[in-house]
């Protein structure tokens, strides 16, 4: 690739292959030289503040920054060892400002839970000096974060007044912060949580639309998320940055995932993203062939995967072919298909 966009996104087709994050840290390696400033995965925002602290400024021990600062377990990946002891080495030879930042660019939910937005605006409310009970509005955690809370819409607590009161304060805190000159990382770090507390809200808040057909209403989940995603990879903007997720995230085409019953559709991130920036946003597919780590053989010659040669390759030469369908859940990969091609730059196939 010899045009460097601000935003260069490279997807995986599952979260189980280690080859993919250890092609990500090679890639990073060389984006280094090349100007870019950041790496941002798709995990948690504000607990990857643990990690870039670590990176940038040598705080907290390696072990601890891998549990507490990754979220949906992949502080579990050797990859992300890796990675975060590269850029640790990177950075402590170098002035601040040609260090290597680390971002997440999620919200803080998982498939199954998203947590009470609590911590986030009471975070803020201290960076603020101020003294709202925001405890007494939220309650216990858990009745937000059990797993009935995303499931069911009658035990959400996303549409209680209190809910509602959460969201006009959260409102009030945005303006407030915005109108306070705190000091620029303090700042910085309030308005992360902020921004996370405010779209858990709004994630609840679809939790608790009632009357919806079960595809349709967690479609709508799915679609919510990845607005948030969105959000904050536009918010990452400032200096060239590279972006490391999923395909069904990155992509520019609309997502879709057939789970069991189940038949999801809905704007992932990079449809919201590709449009307002143009070319500045280029995406790189991954593709696997076979994998021993999740139990994936080798593809049929005709399908998408068996006709690609290692490497990169531009996705506009990739020919016509088939989908494969050797693949098991449990594998969590997703094969290329048609959308996928068309919404994406290159392909980087791993057999």
């Amino acid at each position: 690739m010899t045009f460097v966009p601000d935003l260069l996104a490279f997807g995986e087709p599952t979260h189980q292959e280690p080859a993919f994050g250890r092609r990500r840290n090679e890639m990073l390696a060389d984006l280094a030289g090349r100007g870019f400033r950041g790496i941002a995965l798709e995990i948690d925002r504000v607990a990857a503040l643990a990690v870039d602290d670590h990176v940038r400024l040598g705080a907290g021990d390696l072990d601890t920054v891998l549990r507490d600062g990754f979220s949906h377990e992949w502080g579990a990946l050797e990859p992300n060892r890796e990675l975060v002891v590269w850029m640790r080495d990177y950075n402590a030879s170098r002035p601040e400002h040609e260090r290597l930042a680390f971002h997440g660019f999620d919200a803080p939910t998982e498939n199954m839970s998203a947590p009470s937005p609590r911590a986030y605006l009471e975070y803020t409310c201290g960076v603020l000096g101020l003294d709202h009970d925001i405890a007494a509005l939220a309650g216990a955690d858990e009745r937000w974060s059990r797993t009935e809370a995303v499931l069911d819409p009658a035990q959400s607590p996303g549409a209680t007044p209190e809910a509602f009161e959460l969201r006009r304060l959260a409102d009030d805190l945005w303006t407030e912060l915005h109108m306070r000159a705190t000091p620029a990382a303090a700042w910085r770090r309030a308005r992360i949580h902020l921004r996370a507390g405010i779209g858990l809200l709004r994630y609840h808040r679809a939790c608790a639309v009632p009357g919806l057909d079960h595809s349709v209403r967690v479609s709508r989940l799915m679609a919510v998320r990845d607005v948030l995603i969105a959000e904050n990879i536009l918010d990452l903007r400032d200096t060239p940055i590279l972006l490391y997720g999923h395909n069904l995230h990155l992509r520019r085409t609309p997502s879709r995932w057939q789970l069991g019953d189940l038949d999801l559709t809905w704007s992932g991130a990079g449809t919201i993203v590709a449009p307002l920036l143009g070319a500045q946003y280029q995406v790189i597919a991954g593709s696997l062939g076979a994998s021993a780590a999740i139990g994936l053989g080798a593809p049929d010659p005709d399908t998408y995967e068996g006709q690609l040669r290692p490497g990169l390759t531009e996705a506009a030469d990739v020919p016509a072919a088939r989908t494969r369908t050797d693949t098991e859940p449990r594998q969590g990969y997703f094969p290329l298909d048609a959308d996928t091609i068309t919404g994406v730059d290159q392909i980087l196939h791993i057999p």
